[in-house]
């Protein structure tokens, strides 16, 4: 198993609602997926902390598809 390095301050880290509405989906999507079907998840992109999920933008962009650049063109 590879050691992960984990910058806090990196933007690509969200909290579970952020994310899901960032993507235009509803709050509780990311833990209903993750709960549901966690292994769309890659390893190493999501993490429980108590009972907040904390995700990557690389974990969502494989869940919805959706690239993060993508997401302006979207909202147009």
């Amino acid at each position: 198993m590879r050691k992960l390095k984990i910058d806090l301050n990196d933007q690509d880290y969200m909290g579970s609602h952020e994310a899901s509405s960032m993507w235009g989906k509803q709050k509780d999507y990311v833990r209903t997926i993750y709960n549901k079907y966690p292994k769309r998840f890659p390893e190493g992109t999501i993490r429980k902390f108590g009972k907040q999920l904390i995700v990557t933008r690389e974990g969502m962009e494989a869940v919805t598809g959706i690239k993060k650049s993508q997401l302006k063109d979207l909202k147009k």
